[in-house]
C-alpha cells in the first residue's frame, strides 16, 4: 500500500478553537477507522510551537511549516487571529505556496478572509462567517459571496461559513474523496446532527 496522502490544519495564535478542532474530530476520526482509504491528517504551525487559540485553548501542532511536508489538502481556520495574517505578505506568501502546491485548499470562518487578501479567491464563489461577509467583499469585490451556504466546494479551493460550519465542510470532504456512504459513516461515528435543535 502507498503513503497515505496528508491533509494539513494550520495552527496560529487566536484561531477559532472549533475551526480547527471541529474538522479535525471529522478527518481524523476517518482516517483512524478507515485506514485503507489512504489518508492521514496532522497540523502544524508556522514554527511547530504550540499556539494559545481565541478562547484560551492550548493546542500543540505535530510539526511546523518546513517540516510538515507535502500536503494534498491544506485547511486554514478562522478566529481574529487571521486579521494580523491579512497584512502579513510572507503569511501570504506562505498561503499562495501551499496552494500551489495542493490539490484543494480549503478555509473555515474567516480563513477565506486570508486566501482573499492572497488573491485566491478572485472570481469564485466563496463564503465566511456571517459577520464577515462584508470584509471579504471588500478585500476583493470580484469574490462571489455566499452569505447563505454552509460551505463552498469550487474545485480546488473549498471554503465554509463560521465555525461550526467545519464539520460539515469536513464531512463534505470525507463524501468528495471517498463516496456519501464514508462520509455517512463518520457522521454516525461523530454522532453529528446537522439539524440541532434551535
Amino acid at each position: 500500500m502507498s503513503d497515505p496522502r496528508t491533509i494539513g490544519i494550520f495552527l496560529f495564535d487566536d484561531v477559532e478553537e472549533l475551526d480547527a478542532v471541529g474538522p479535525w474530530e471529522v478527518l481524523s476520526a476517518w482516517c483512524t477507522f478507515w485506514p485503507d482509504d489512504g489518508w492521514r491528517v496532522t497540523t502544524f504551525s508556522v514554527d511547530g510551537q504550540p499556539v494559545t487559540a481565541a478562547k484560551g485553548l492550548r493546542i500543540v501542532p505535530h510539526s511546523s511549516a518546513a517540516e510538515v511536508g507535502p500536503l494534498e489538502i491544506v485547511l486554514h481556520p478562522g478566529g481574529q487571529g487571521t486579521r494580523p495574517l491579512l497584512r502579513d505578505p510572507e503569511h501570504l506568501d506562505r498561503v499562495r505556496a501551499w496552494h500551489e502546491a495542493a490539490t484543494i485548499t480549503t478555509s473555515v470562518c474567516t480563513g477565506s478572509l486570508v486566501y482573499a487578501a492572497a488573491g485566491l479567491l478572485a472570481g469564485r464563489p466563496a463564503t465566511t462567517h456571517w459577520a464577515s461577509l462584508d470584509v471579504l467583499a471588500e478585500l476583493d469585490p470580484s469574490i462571489e459571496v455566499r452569505a447563505d451556504d454552509r460551505y463552498v466546494d469550487d474545485g480546488d479551493v473549498v471554503t465554509s461559513a463560521g465555525v461550526s460550519a467545519g464539520i460539515d465542510m469536513a464531512l463534505a470532504l470525507v463524501a468528495r474523496l471517498v463516496s456519501p456512504e464514508r462520509s455517512a459513516e463518520v457522521r454516525r461515528y461523530i454522532q453529528y446532527d446537522p439539524e440541532p435543535p434551535p
